[in-house]
């Protein structure tokens, strides 16, 4: 027996570190106006611990769509697959030479390109999309906040989100 609706679940879920980040935030500032002057450290160490994470989780919640859509999505060292119900394919992140939200497609898709190869269609609602974020994230340069306002944004065109400069070689960072 669950006490929540499916769809409060799911809404909690999305918002997940935003949640986590509030309740560690809370229980700094518990700490710091509890016991005076014992847990000063500590609670400011959680306070910025919890904005941290609230910032993070705002991100990836905007991010997130709902999984339902077509196919499926995996991310493991550095390549990024998907099998679709008719497509499908794979590309490595450190060959990657741009990325494409295209909202002339319902739903819309992410295109990623590299040489040599068809571009990537993956629908931004795939099964295991959310993934996605920690892989572009690793793309130097790419500006986080621009691709969060293009994938919300009303606008029924192709978006170039990230793109490699020409004669730059693939730097891919870890976390």
């Amino acid at each position: 027996m669950t006490f929540f609706r499916p769809e409060a679940k799911a809404a909690l879920w999305r918002w997940r570190e935003v949640l986590a980040g509030g309740a560690v935030a809370l229980l700094g500032l518990w700490w710091l106006v509890g016991p005076g002057q014992l847990l000063v450290l500590p609670a400011i160490a959680l306070l910025v611990a919890g904005a941290a994470l609230i910032w993070v989780g705002v991100q990836r919640a905007r991010f997130r769509s709902g999984g339902q859509g077509p196919g499926s999505v995996s991310v493991d060292e550095g390549q990024i697959t998907y099998y679709g119900p008719l497509t499908g394919g794979v590309i490595a992140l450190r060959e990657m030479t741009e990325l494409t939200l295209d909202k002339t497609l319902f739903p819309a898709h992410w295109r990623l390109r590299q040489p040599g190869q068809p571009a990537l269609l993956i629908p931004v609602n795939a099964e295991g999309a959310e993934a996605l974020f920690d892989a572009f994230a690793t793309l130097s340069g790419l500006r986080t906040e621009r691709m969060l306002h293009a994938l919300q944004g009303a606008e029924r065109h192709a978006i170039v989100i990230w793109q490699r400069g020409p004669g730059e070689t693939a730097q891919i960072t870890l976390h």
